[in-house]
């Protein structure tokens, strides 16, 4: 028993550090990109709709952010959620081996992200795969961004329904939807288990940097 134990503290201490070293790279990439965007941290609560404290706290690694939260914040940074994961300096390096792709949970719905594309490497495109447990659902205020941002979202397992404004779309694996984001976007599993997906997205004039 104590050998068990031992391992479960172990998994839970490294669980603890991959949060705590993940808070600090999106606490670094906020940061990062207000600056260079010349906004200061009511101007940015003013774009995006999070309050100015709160903004301050995750800049700060203090929060746990929600992933409506982090998106309303990209809204606000004219980038794409994912790439407020991404590395605090650019690499040259085009391999992301699956030991380095970080994992991200969501505190409210309990979904599992997974940047797949290399991080930090200057590229318009991103790649990011999903775990979506039974009956979550996640709702985005999503709105446009100039230059426009398309999303293609593929099913590999499970069944997804998505709702981009007034649009609503059943997937089923296999099924590829493809949008622009620029309208509300609701992600929500309707079944008993566990659905995964992969998120494709792409800027229109290039690189988020």
């Amino acid at each position: 028993m104590d050998a068990i134990s031992n391992i479960t503290d172990n998994l839970s201490i490294m669980k603890e550090d991959a949060s705590s070293g993940l808070s600090q790279r999106i606490a670094e990439r906020v940061r990062a990109l207000r600056a260079a965007a010349g906004l200061s941290l009511d101007e940015l609560a003013g774009r995006c709709g999070v309050s100015r404290s709160m903004i301050s706290l995750i800049e700060r690694g203090e929060s746990s952010p929600t992933a409506v939260v982090l998106e309303k914040l990209a809204v606000g940074l004219n980038v794409s959620l994912a790439s407020l994961f991404e590395a605090p300096e650019p690499s040259s390096d085009p391999v992301s081996r699956r030991a380095d792709q970080l994992q991200w949970r969501d505190p409210a719905s309990g979904y599992l992200r997974r940047n797949i594309s290399p991080s930090g490497f200057d590229s318009p495109i991103q790649i990011v795969e999903v775990s979506f447990p039974p009956g979550a659902r996640v709702a985005y205020e999503t709105g446009p961004r100039h230059p426009r941002v398309y999303q293609q979202v593929w099913v590999l397992e499970g069944r997804i329904q998505l709702r981009l404004g007034e649009q609503g779309h059943t997937l089923d694996v296999g099924d590829c939807l493809a949008m622009q984001l620029d309208r509300p976007l609701t992600y929500h599993n309707p079944t008993r288990k566990l659905a995964r997906y992969a998120v494709v997205v792409c800027s229109e004039a290039g690189p988020w940097r």
